[in-house]
């Protein structure tokens, strides 16, 4: 069995859909109904885990039977809970894409090698991702959109992201 931290949150229940135990799913996948192939799901801290089936496609997200999930009541306990999914069953990416897990915690560097901060988290609000760097030379935190002109390298391997910041942030 793998740990949390080798697991990628790849949905949310939104709530009971029907009578029959049947929960509304959102889908943080490229492909929504892909998170059928990523099982089995686990919640956030590991406790529980579901086999899931994804029965009909609903306005703004998926119906879905999860295992051991029989009742209306069942279902709407598990309102707003996170489905992860080990890293390892989730396809492999191109080289330069990355998932949102992977570059959290990175340390991150400037051009000239000095160290700003870490990547405390991505945040993607429709209009591309960006980064957000926190660190004990930084006022505040600073968020950098992630682009190739702004991080021009990324080494998961050596736990490294290389930024070069417009001036107006860095």
């Amino acid at each position: 069995m793998s740990d949390a931290a080798d697991r990628i949150c790849v949905g949310a229940i939104a709530g009971a859909f029907g009578v029959q135990g049947e929960v509304r799913l959102k889908s943080f996948c490229a492909e929504p109904a892909a998170i059928a192939d990523y099982g089995p799901l686990y919640t956030e801290d590991g406790s529980r885990s579901f086999k899931l089936r994804l029965t009909r496609p609903l306005a703004g997200g998926l119906g879905a039977r999860l295992s051991g999930v029989a009742t209306k009541e069942e279902a709407d306990a598990l309102k707003g809970v996170h489905l992860y999914a080990d890293k390892s069953r989730l396809p492999k990416l191109p080289d330069d894409e990355f998932y949102y897990a992977d570059l959290v915690g990175l340390t991150v560097q400037d051009t000239g090698g000095a160290v700003l901060g870490r990547v405390q988290s991505v945040h993607n609000h429709g209009a591309g991702d960006f980064l957000e760097i926190t660190g004990p030379g930084l006022k505040q935190a600073l968020l950098l959109p992630f682009t190739r002109a702004n991080v021009p390298t990324v080494d998961l391997a050596a736990g490294i992201l290389v930024a070069d910041p417009p001036e107006e942030q860095a």
